[in-house]
Formats: structure tokens, sequence, C-alpha cells
């Protein structure tokens, strides 16, 4: 055989490991987000059938949430130390146990709440090992793509959750509900077991060699300027995703199902946007230019739909939609950009670390900006939404050299 045919079947096998790895990092997101928002559509049937307050029905569908803030970074330290498939292995099998355990306990509202809490905090792995994995077999100038393809699986997530939660929770009940997320986590768990293969990198030796293991956080501030700009541009994300189904059927006056579809479309289309950015980055050889572009377009939209609809002009329908797929593009280019400079030994902890400021930011939203909406109405808040990616622009640094 040939060098050349040699190298032409290695390129073709490298290259299907690849969409295979690809793939798989997807299924593992999906596998998490699923379970992450599955409770949240819980909500009706716990306080329509079973009568429990809106307050305690939001408690419970917030710990998943709690779960991934708590342990975000520590699955990080461990990604670090012990690499990907098993992290991933772990995580999503924990999940569906925890997930199957709240099924089973369904009718104990404190059992409920405490194995949803660990079941976040498991499923939290899928967040630094799933990408991990994509940079890793992907190279820089593929990168951006494959991480806006992965970065797709938060929008699957709540959509497989949205399409099926609900009706499963109102006609068999909430156990039953919960079923789902834990057939989806086992299935993920065994198909990282079986085909994920943890990206190649330098031994410990090497990478001391390389200055792979020097903490890229001493001494500079590149990561944490890009954890303060994600932090704020999750901000205007999650006040969309939040409050826009209110803000269509309370004051847009649209039904509760024309408000759900085009909610639906508008995720889809913002999972677009995701690849399209991060295609766009791949081109340009760019992971902060286009990061800051984002954070000036996603001002201005919000900027554009404060103002029209404090007119009340029916523009501002088509500047939401918008608005909905710009301020997500900016997620997988800051994702690639901190793998990138962290590199293969502080990646996981840098991408904990990223997960949880964007985390605790949208934390903030639904409390601060229901008071707003409910004190000065909504153009007040698209309009302090629009405030925060418009100073996190001069945060946005410039591109330094990439670590792996």
């Amino acid at each position: 055989m040939s060098v050349q045919v040699q190298n032409r079947q290695d390129e073709r096998s490298t290259a299907s490991r690849r969409w295979t790895m690809l793939g798989l990092g997807v299924l593992a997101q999906t596998a998490g987000g699923v379970f992450a928002n599955a409770p949240a559509f819980l909500i009706p049937t716990l306080h329509d059938a079973d009568g429990m307050s809106l307050a305690r029905a939001g408690l419970i569908a917030a710990a998943p949430t709690a779960g991934f803030l708590v342990s975000l970074f520590a699955w990080g330290l461990v990604v670090d130390r012990v690499g990907e498939r098993r992290v991933l292995v772990m995580g999503l099998g924990a999940a569906a146990l925890a997930s199957a355990a709240a099924a089973a306990t369904s009718t104990s509202y404190p059992a409920l709440g405490l194995f949803l809490f660990l079941g976040g905090m498991a499923a939290s792995s899928a967040n630094a090992a799933s990408g991990r994995v994509v940079v890793g077999w992907y190279p820089p100038h593929r990168r951006g793509f494959a991480m806006g393809v992965r970065q797709m699986a938060l929008p699957l997530g709540v959509a497989v959750a949205a399409l099926t939660v609900p009706s499963l929770a109102a006609d068999h009940g909430v156990g039953w509900a919960l079923v789902l997320p834990a057939v989806f986590g086992a299935v993920a768990a065994i198909a990282c077991l079986l085909f994920v293969v943890d990206p190649p990198r330098p031994t410990r030796t090497a990478a001391s060699e390389q200055g792979l293991l020097a903490n890229p956080y001493r001494n500079q501030a590149v990561l944490w300027r890009i954890h303060s700009v994600s932090a704020a541009l999750v901000v205007p994300q999650y006040l969309v995703w939040t409050f826009v189904p209110v803000w269509l059927i309370t004051d847009r006056h649209w039904s509760a199902a024309a408000a759900g579809i085009l909610v639906t479309a508008t995720q889809l289309l913002g999972a677009a946007g995701r690849i399209g950015a991060g295609i766009w980055s791949d081109r340009v050889g760019s992971r902060m230019g286009p990061l800051r572009t984002v954070a000036v377009a996603a001002a201005l939209s919000m900027a554009a739909l404060a103002v029209t609809d404090w007119l009340g002009s029916p523009i501002s329908v088509a500047l939401m939609v918008a608005a909905s797929v710009i301020t997500v593009a900016d997620n997988g280019l800051a994702f690639t950009a901190v793998a990138e400079i962290a590199g293969p030994y502080w990646s996981g902890r840098a991408l904990g670390a990223q997960n949880t400021g964007q985390y605790l930011a949208a934390a903030f939203v639904p409390p601060v900006f229901g008071a707003v909406i409910g004190t000065l109405g909504f153009p007040a808040a698209f309009a302090i939404a629009a405030a925060l990616p418009l100073a996190a622009v001069p945060l946005v640094p410039a591109d330094p050299p990439p670590s792996a």
C-alpha cells in the first residue's frame, strides 16, 4: 500500500472519528439539557393537578440548576485529571439514576427536589466534558463550526423536554414524565462508554516542558475578561427566553399556542445562528472579533426592541426574533476561545468557571427583571438588558495565541 493511499485512509478515519465525537458530544449535552429543563415543564401539573403553589413548584423546577451551579467547576477539575470519557459515563449515568429515583419518589416533594438537585450535580458533567471532546478532536480552523453544532444541544434539550414532558405529566403523572430524562441519560451514558475516545493530549512531562500545566489565570486577565463578557451577554438571552412568552400574550395579545410556536421557532433559529457564528469565526481566524460584533449587535437589537415596544410598533415582534437569535450567538465563540486559551490540562476547570458565571448571572434574571417589568414595564427591561452587552464590548480581549 502506497504512503499516499495510507494517508488518505488515515484522513478519512480521523474525519469519521471527529464526526462521531461531535455527535456524541451533542447527545451528551442534550441529555444534560433534557434533565435540567424537564422539571420546568412539570410546573403546570404540580400547580394545577397537585395543588402546589407556584413558588414551591418553581423551587422544585430550579433544583437541577442549583445542582449545576455547585458542581460545574468540580467536574471541570475531574475532567482535567481523568479525561472526558470517564466523566461523561459517570456523570450521565448518575443523572439517569437520580432521575429514576425522582420518578420513583415523585409523590414526596422533598425527595423529588433532592433527587433533582443531585441529578443536576451529575448532569453538569456534560457541560465541560462534551466541550472538551469536541475541541480536542477538531483542528483550530474547524472548531468554531464544531462547537456551534455542539452548542445546539441546549435548545435541543429544551425542545425535547417541551414537546414531551408536559403531555406525559398531564396524562400519566410527574413520575412517568421523569422517566424520559432517565432513559435519555442512560442511553447517552452507554453511548459514551462504548464510543467516546478521549482526544489526544501531550503527556504531563511534555505538557510541563511546553508550559501547558501553568495556571492560565495567573498574571493575565484574558480568561476573566471572556467570563465577564459571557456573563453580561447571557442576561438579555435569558430575559428573552424567560419573559417573551408572557410579553407576547399579555402585551402583544397573542394566543398561548401562537406564542409557543414562535418561541420554538426562535429556538431553532438561535441554534442555526450558533453554527453560523462558529463558521464565521473559523473563516476569519478569530473568536474575539466575532464575539465583539455579536455584543454590539445584541445591544442594538435589544435597544431597538425597547424603543419599538415603547411605541407599540408591530415591528417589535420581528425585532424580538432577531434579538433571540443574536443574543445566543456568542455562546460557542466564547466556549471555544476559553478551551483553546486554557489548554488541554486546564480547559475543564476554565469551562466550568465559564458556565458557572453564566448560570449565576442567569439566576438573577427572573427575579430582577420580573420586578422591573412589574414596576416599569417591558420597554424598560429591554433597555436595561441592552446596556449590559454594550458595557461588555470594551471587555472583549484581543485574540491570544491558542494553547491547544
